[in-house]
């Protein structure tokens, strides 16, 4: 899962950026307003954690310019603000979530990770994707096989969510190293092949199919059979 944090004060975003890599997920960081509309016009986010108090644009207009172009990306308001009024103002405007500083740094994963799972749908089905005997636990990044827990890291996690959650499409290499990976971090040009290649050991070679000349996709719901 890949997220944009908008922050311009340097401890502070570097504290949550840390926090939500540690905990697994991609995180681009951008210090200015500005530079927020072009990174969701480049890039697919899940989620965006905007501040409202950058110095040269308010979160405000932020807000109600990715709404207004449509964008379709979650939205967590950081704020100083803490009266009912300005927190209903800002749900109104179509903020998804909210969090008032000063920050917990478990809260801030635990209120991505409700929001990404109402993105998903509300039913359990939805919120724990299964494909065959596989099921995922994303609020625990556990993956367990007939009910038994399978050992994943992140990025394995990470990309087995996304092909599960998209089981009905092929997916680009380009498009699973966009959602894996941050702008700054140098990407290994077989990467995705790397985790991919763990994923059939740890499951089966039958779980994800490599569509020549394509990308990847789940296999049918009986590749355990």
């Amino acid at each position: 899962m890949r997220l944009l944090l908008v922050e311009d004060n340097e401890l502070l975003g570097s504290a949550v950026h840390k926090g939500l890599v540690r905990t697994g997920y991609a995180v681009d960081w951008s210090r200015l307003g500005k530079d927020v509309l072009a990174s969701l016009a480049s890039c697919t986010y899940d989620c965006v954690l905007l501040d409202l108090g950058l110095p040269d644009v308010t979160g405000d207009i932020l807000l109600k310019s990715i709404r207004t172009r449509g964008i379709p990306i979650s939205v967590i308001v950081i704020t100083a603000r803490c009266g009912i009024r300005e927190r209903v103002r800002l749900l109104d405007m179509g903020a998804d979530d909210y969090m008032i500083k000063p920050l917990d740094l478990d809260e801030v994963a635990s209120r991505v990770r409700a929001v990404l799972r109402r993105v998903n749908g509300k039913t359990p089905s939805a919120a724990e994707p299964e494909h065959g005997p596989l099921k995922l636990h994303p609020s625990h990044r556990m993956a367990t096989l007939h009910g038994n827990v399978v050992p994943l890291t992140n990025k394995e996690f990470w990309l087995l969510e996304i092909l599960v959650r998209r089981k009905n499409q092929v997916l680009s290499r380009s498009q699973l190293e966009e959602a894996l990976y941050t702008f700054d971090v140098e990407v290994e040009s077989n990467a995705v092949e790397v985790h991919v290649h763990f994923l059939r050991r740890k499951f089966s070679p039958k779980l994800i199919l490599t569509v020549r000349g394509v990308g990847y996709q789940l296999g049918p719901e009986t590749w355990n059979e």
